[in-house]
C-alpha cells in the first residue's frame, strides 16, 4: 500500500522527491566511469615507450594513431583510429601501488563513490525523468548468470560521508529494487490504489501534524508517475536495435573455451569480454535518461603479474585488452553518432599502473607513481595527450596529475561549484573537498 518503496539507498521514493525541481547547480551533463580492476599497464595501453630497452617498452608493441608522432599499445588497434576524438593523460599518478579502488572510492572521495557526491548535490533522483542520479554497473546488470560483483579491494556501492541515501543504485543483483520501478498491476488498481492512499496519508496527516504538508501531494504523484512511466524500461536492452548491441557485444571476443585454465583469474576474464561491452551500452542508455553518474566495472582483471592467477602482457592484453578496445571504440562511436559528445564525459583508469620492467615470467608489478588515464567527451578539449612520462615510463616528467585533480575535473565538468556552494545543507566537507584538486590543465 505505501507507494515509494523503491528502496533506493535505504530510503523511499517519496523521501527522495522531496528535492528542488531545478538544480542551478547542474549543467545536464553525465559522466561514465570505467574502473579498470586491478592496475591497467601504462606501457601496454597509451604510452608504449618502443625505445627504450627490451625490458622496459610494451609487450605488444606499439601501434600508430590519428595523432602524428602518437601511438598506442597494438591491443588497442580501434582506439587509435579515434583518438583524436579523446584525450590520454601520461603524467596519471595515483599515488600508491596497493589494491583497492582509489580513483572512484577512496579518501579523496570521502569514502564515497564519486557519484554518491555528485547524488548529494544533484538529489538521488533525476526530478524531470524520474532516473537515478547515480548507478552502479556489475555484469550481473546485463548477464544474471555472472559473477558476484568483485568488491574484495573496495566496495563500489559505498555511500561514504554522504550516506547511504546517496549510494548508487545496482540494478540486477536480485534486491528487487528495479523490479520495484515497474508498474506490475492494472493501472486501474494503481488508480484504486491512489485513492486510498491519499485518503489515508490525509487522515495521518491531520492526526499526526494536524495540517496538511504542502509538498507531500506533489511527491506521492510523482511516484506514482515514475511506475506509469516506465523507468525501468531504461535497464532494458532489448529495446536497442539488435546490430547496435551486436557493435558493442564483447562475448564473441574471448569465449570461455578459449581461455587458458592456467590461470586461476579464468572465471574473471570470461565475465569481463562477457559483459563489458552491454554494460557500457546500458551506461549510455541510462545518461540518456537522466542519471548523471555511471560507475562500470566488470572483474578483477588488469593485474597482470604472470603468476598463478594471472596472465603475462601478451596473453594478458588479449584477454583483457581486445575486449576493452571494442567496447570503449563502440561506444565513442555510438555517443558521435547521437551527438551527445558534449553531454556524456567518459573517464577510463584503474588504481595504479604497472611496473616499468617485466618481470621474469612477462609481467608487470604493482607501481603507483604513474597510471594510464583516458578522458572523453563532456564538453573538454579531445585529442591531446596530456603531460609526459619519464624515459622510462615509471613517473611523471612534467605536469603530475593526481587523484584531486581527476575528482575536480569530473565535478568541474557535472556542476557549476558556485551554486553548489548555495545549495542549503551541503556538508563542509564536500564544499572542501570540491575545491581541493585543480582541473586538468589543457582539458578544461
Amino acid at each position: 500500500m505505501r507507494i515509494g518503496g523503491l528502496g533506493l539507498g535505504g530510503l523511499g521514493l517519496s523521501d527522495f522527491l522531496q528535492a528542488k525541481s531545478a538544480n542551478p547547480a547542474l549543467k545536464d551533463k553525465s559522466v561514465i566511469f570505467l574502473f579498470m580492476h586491478g592496475g591497467p599497464s601504462q606501457f601496454e595501453t597509451f604510452d608504449p615507450k618502443m625505445d627504450a630497452a627490451a625490458e622496459i617498452r610494451s609487450a605488444t608493441g606499439e601501434i600508430p594513431t590519428r595523432l602524428p608522432g602518437i601511438t598506442f599499445g597494438s591491443t588497442f588497434q580501434k582506439l587509435a583510429r579515434l583518438n583524436n576524438k579523446f584525450s590520454i593523460v601520461r603524467s596519471f599518478v595515483t599515488g600508491d601501488s596497493v589494491h583497492d579502488i582509489k580513483t572512484i572510492v577512496g579518501k579523496d572521495t570521502l569514502k564515497a563513490n564519486l557519484g554518491s557526491l555528485y547524488s548529494r548535490i544533484a538529489g538521488p533522483l533525476n526530478r524531470s525523468t524520474a532516473m537515478p542520479t547515480n548507478v552502479a554497473l556489475f555484469p550481473k546488470a546485463v548477464a544474471k548468470d555472472a559473477m558476484e560483483p568483485f568488491l574484495k579491494f573496495g566496495d563500489f556501492t559505498s555511500g561514504g560521508d554522504m550516506g547511504a541515501a546517496y549510494r548508487p543504485f545496482v540494478p540486477g543483483t536480485g534486491s528487487g529494487a528495479q523490479a520495484d520501478m515497474s508498474l506490475s498491476l492494472p493501472v486501474q488498481r494503481l488508480e484504486d490504489r491512489r485513492a486510498l492512499l491519499a485518503s489515508l496519508d490525509h487522515w495521518k496527516r491531520e492526526m499526526d501534524y494536524g495540517a496538511i504538508v504542502e509538498d507531500l501531494d506533489a511527491n506521492q504523484q510523482m511516484a506514482f508517475d515514475i511506475l506509469r512511466r516506465g523507468v525501468s524500461s531504461a535497464f532494458d536492452l532489448s529495446d536497442e536495435d539488435p546490430r547496435l548491441i551486436e557493435r558493442y557485444d564483447t562475448a564473441p571476443l574471448l569465449p570461455r573455451d578459449k581461455i587458458s585454465a592456467a590461470w586461476k583469474n579464468l572465471p574473471h576474464y570470461a565475465d569481463h569480454a562477457a559483459s563489458l561491452g552491454k554494460l557500457l551500452l546500458l551506461a549510455r542508455r541510462l545518461c540518456e535518461r537522466g542519471a548523471g553518474f555511471v560507475t562500470v566495472t566488470t572483474s578483477f582483471v588488469w593485474d597482470m603479474h604472470a603468476d598463478v592467477n594471472n596472465a603475462p602482457m601478451t596473453t594478458g592484453m588479449d584477454y583483457v585488452g581486445r575486449p576493452f578496445d571494442h567496447a570503449v571504440s563502440a561506444l565513442i562511436e555510438d555517443i558521435e553518432a547521437r551527438g551527445l559528445r558534449d553531454k556524456i564525459m567518459l573517464v577510463c583508469c584503474g588504481e595504479m599502473g604497472r611496473s616499468p620492467r617485466i618481470n621474469v615470467k612477462g609481467g608487470r608489478d604493482h607501481w603507483g607513481n604513474l597510471a594510464p588515464l583516458m578522458i572523453y567527451g563532456g564538453g573538454l578539449q579531445m585529442g591531446q595527450v596530456i603531460g609526459r612520462s619519464a624515459p622510462d615510463g615509471g613517473e611523471p616528467a612534467d605536469h603530475p596529475i593526481s587523484i584531486p585533480d581527476l575528482v575536480a575535473t569530473i565535478m568541474h565538468t557535472l556542476i557549476d561549484l558556485g551554486q553548489a556552494r548555495l545549495i542549503d545543507g551541503m556538508p563542509a566537507s564536500l564544499l572542501s573537498l570540491l575545491g581541493k584538486g585543480t582541473p586538468i590543465r589543457g582539458l578544461v
